[in-house]
């Protein structure tokens, strides 16, 4: 696996988001990807920065109504998304 950047990871993260939204899930898909350490961060983080919200004990969304559209994926992550 190549190096992400914190910013990829994030990105990342969004994304796995949108096409898992349960948190087990969407953690069981990353960990080959990214450690669980990293997972545990990023989400904090986009939870602190209202780019996701939490919605019930176990449910991870992206909080568009705040944020806007999701960044536009760069190609060297639209592969990694893909193969989730």
């Amino acid at each position: 696996m190549e190096n992400l950047s914190s910013n990829d990871k994030l990105m990342l993260l969004q994304y796995a988001i949108d096409k898992y939204e349960v948190e087990n899930i969407l953690i069981d898909k990353l960990k080959n990807i990214l450690a669980p350490k990293e997972i545990d961060t990023g989400i904090a983080t986009l939870i602190g920065t209202q780019k996701v919200r939490r919605i019930g004990p176990d449910i991870l969304q992206n909080n568009t109504s705040h944020t806007g559209e999701l960044p536009e994926l760069p190609s060297h992550l639209k592969q990694i998304i893909d193969n989730l």
